[in-house]
């Protein structure tokens, strides 16, 4: 068994809460430091979760020779200065989603992984739950007939005044919180990437998208609709949807009740039970697995490519207020 990748976290940011709860035993992850914008921050974070080092600034944490490899949940707007700045520095990265809704600046980000020989993901945890792989599955096999249409909603009230995920500077909005996820659903089950998008948007005040619904046309006319908000009730929904029947998964993106639900054209219904697992374990093993092997993560390039065109496209499109073909 090789040695677990040693990894460092840059920030403390809420969501390292479920990272590190995640990963707590794994065999092939080792977190060994974090850092934060000030030591005081980062000493604390690192003493309550049992974290060797603690440093008083991102720059300290990437310039530690212990660390192989960042994980970085930092705010939307500061993946790609922090993704390069980790990679200049020689660290594998893993980026919380979405990388970039620019693919220039995606294409940037894996130019420099590969001309460093590191390994560069985007994170959507949900792609690594076995119950992803068993929908795609169950697509592929033909259990709904044709697939026809995609269906995907993630939706909760966000009411928290300041927050980053309000904040324009930073890329927040709805489509870039949790819309994204919609996105790398309809992107998973469609099999391709879409042809063209229409995006509308319902504006905060404060410059960002609190409402985001969209369209997309995937080849062999298959259609996804979905919607994304801040202002709406809680809702995490994806359903595939073809000429036979429809597969529906009540908790597609957190994964906490992981099942199917194979429902017929004549009105039956089939549960599909799908084994328990923790998908933010699951995400880092599988870049540990990609640093030990020398091989592509799960998640490369092609896919973060993919989603980012589709992001950039439905933005342009709610702010042109026409449909988009997608570059």
């Amino acid at each position: 068994m090789s040695d677990p990748v040693r990894w460092g976290i840059l920030s403390t940011a809420n969501i390292n809460e479920k990272v590190l709860a995640g990963v707590s035993g794994s065999s092939a992850v080792s977190v060994v430091a974090v850092g934060s914008r000030s030591e005081d921050s980062a000493r604390e974070f690192a003493e309550r979760h049992g974290i060797p080092r603690a440093h008083g600034s991102y720059e300290a944490l990437l310039a530690d020779d212990e660390v192989e490899a960042v994980y970085i949940p930092l705010p939307n707007g500061l993946h790609v200065e922090w993704t390069l700045a980790a990679l200049a520095a020689g660290k594998h990265v893993l980026c919380e989603k979405p990388l970039s809704p620019r693919a220039e600046e995606v294409e940037r980000c894996f130019d420099a992984a590969e001309e460093a020989g590191l390994v560069l993901s985007e994170g959507f945890m949900w792609r690594h739950h076995p119950q992803a792989d068993r929908l795609v599955e169950l697509v592929r096999d033909g259990a709904v007939g044709a697939l026809r249409l995609i269906r995907a909603a993630f939706s909760f009230p966000l009411n928290r005044f300041p927050d980053v995920r309000w904040d324009a500077e930073l890329e927040g909005g709805a489509l870039m919180d949790v819309g994204c996820y919609c996105v790398s659903g309809s992107r998973v089950l469609a099999g391709g990437e879409p042809e063209r998008v229409n995006g509308e948007a319902v504006m905060a005040p404060s410059g960002v998208d609190a409402r985001f619904a969209g369209t997309m046309r995937f080849p062999g006319d298959v259609l996804a609709v979905f919607d994304c908000g801040f202002d709406i009730a809680p809702r995490d929904e994806l359903e595939a949807i073809g000429s036979e029947g429809s597969l529906f998964l009540d908790d597609p993106w957190h994964s906490l009740e992981p099942r199917i639900e194979v429902r017929g054209a004549d009105g039956s219904v089939e549960t599909v039970e799908v084994e328990r697992a923790n998908p933010y374990r699951l995400e880092l093993e599988d870049v540990s697995a990609a640093v030990r092997g020398g091989r592509e993560p799960r998640l490369g390039r092609a896919d973060a490519l993919g989603q980012a065109r589709a992001l950039e496209a439905l933005l342009r499109s709610a702010a042109e207020g026409r449909p988009v073909a997608v570059a």
